[in-house]
């Protein structure tokens, strides 16, 4: 009898600490799991904070974690083929990131966009040796 009653008490102790968890995180960890399921479309945009410069934006259904030990982001989409790319975008400390849910819509998880700022790239002059 006392094995039960312990039981029971222990039962309810875990029902009260699993019901302990916000509204908000639980709408945050399903949120989480769409947007890795390729389900929501994100827009990541990096930015050069000393010149307030965008360096380019990346928009689709895309997973993102951020690598800290690193230093980066790691962003994977999905092909048409069913592959799976991953792109490693380098953080520092004039350099960060602004990442927006643009929500669900109707554009296919296999297609994505990477746009560049133009005005970030160095030009480079080829010689060659005649």
């Amino acid at each position: 009898m006392k094995r039960i009653a312990v039981v029971l008490a222990l039962m309810g102790c875990l029902l009260l600490v699993t019901g302990c968890e916000s509204e908000a995180e639980k709408v945050s960890y399903n949120l989480s799991q769409q947007a890795d399921n390729f389900n929501v479309i994100r827009q990541l945009t990096v930015i050069n904070c000393i010149e307030g410069d965008v360096l380019f934006q990346m928009t689709g259904k895309m997973s993102i974690t951020a690598d800290t030990a690193d230093n980066q982001l790691e962003v994977i989409v999905e092909d048409e083929d069913g592959s799976y790319k991953k792109h490693f975008i380098g953080l520092s400390d004039n350099v960060t990131y602004v990442l927006e849910d643009l929500g669900e819509n109707t554009v296919s998880k296999y297609k994505y966009t990477l746009n560049y700022n133009p005005k970030m790239w160095i030009p480079v002059e080829i010689q060659t040796i005649d």
